[in-house]
């Protein structure tokens, strides 16, 4: 995660995402989305740091998901059970939160040819997200067929988005990779400090001018996570391409190269339980921050490790974050 110069006093963490799918006909009426109401509203937020606040101290921030050997969230865990590392240098924890924060929220959604029979129910899946969003959340909307487009720019009116990918066809190739690096340079537009981007894919790039190597040092760049919906469908009777056939890897690997995950769909009515998996992921994080103990500020890249410590009778659990960040210039 790259250095962020924020107020020493930060406390912010994440939003409840998603959990109950909506269901509809094939051919039925727009869903209207209400986003959820919060029960407790974050006190002062006021006071809490926006995207573009800048000052003196340099605070990095880690987003850290803990599960069970069996992949169960763990949510009880305190500061004094996490140590961070910096290329091997142990780093103090000096701010910890747990608390629901509002989102920037990236929807990356795939609009080409191979998603024909499956645009139905991702749409279905994308209205199961804004269903329960932060009243304070902002979305944007990037489509990708031949090429990748902004269809919404940030707006908090989940039903603009939803009503855009409800009128979706599927047609032409795949650039999968030009559409993430279109929305991480959208999302620099962000206006809260905790942003995630989610792909609707299938992930069978065919068509971007982007590589993959030039996509992950963007995202190194940022400081976005990125879950992926992989969509694929065994019954598919085409044969597919190479490309489609990389689809999995290449969602896998984008998504941990920034702490998230990609989830693979295999049957289109999974769809509903995992939007719930990933909505799960990202309102049970801990938000741990430090001041580096390098403070050369040389470009480069510096690694990050995350380990759990006094977690009694639970050895066996794992801590999902970003592997590392670019320090800044100047």
């Amino acid at each position: 995660m790259p250095v962020r110069t924020t107020r020493l006093a930060v406390i912010l963490s994440l939003v409840q995402f998603c959990s109950i799918a909506t269901a509809s006909a094939q051919n039925g009426p727009l869903v209207s989305i209400t986003p959820r109401v919060r029960t407790e509203p974050v006190a002062n937020y006021a006071a809490y740091p926006h995207a573009d606040l800048r000052v003196d101290v340099p605070l990095i921030l880690i987003p850290v998901h803990v599960t069970t050997s069996l992949g169960t969230s763990v949510t009880d865990l305190r500061q004094e059970n996490f140590r961070v590392f910096e290329d091997g240098v142990e780093q103090p924890v000096t701010n910890f939160a747990k608390e629901d924060a509002p989102v920037s929220i990236g929807m990356v959604f795939d609009s080409s040819g191979s998603m024909h029979t499956k645009i139905h129910k991702s749409s279905e899946a994308a209205a199961a997200f804004f269903k329960t969003a932060n009243p304070e959340d902002e979305f944007f909307l990037v489509e990708f067929n031949d090429r990748p487009k902004l269809s919404v720019p940030f707006t908090r009116d989940s039903d603009e988005i939803y009503n855009r990918i409800a009128h979706v066809r599927a047609v032409g190739r795949t650039s999968l990779l030009d559409a993430i690096h279109m929305a991480l340079a959208q999302m620099k537009h962000a206006h809260n400090l905790r942003k995630a981007i989610i792909i609707f894919s299938d992930g069978g790039d065919n068509r971007s001018r982007f590589t993959e190597r030039e996509v992950k040092e963007a995202m190194l760049e940022s400081d976005v996570q990125v879950y992926a919906m992989g969509i694929f469908d065994p019954s598919d009777s085409r044969k597919l391409t190479r490309e489609e056939l990389n689809g999995p890897q290449l969602l896998t690997d984008l998504a941990e190269e920034t702490g998230g995950k990609h989830f693979p769909v295999d049957h289109l009515d999974d769809l509903p339980k995992v939007c719930d998996r990933i909505g799960n992921e990202l309102r049970n994080q801990y938000l741990l921050g430090y001041m580096s103990a390098n403070t050369a500020r040389d470009g480069r890249y510096r690694q990050i490790k995350v380990l759990l410590t006094n977690t009694g009778s639970r050895p066996q659990l794992k801590p999902f974050y970003r592997q590392g960040y670019y320090a800044p210039l100047q």
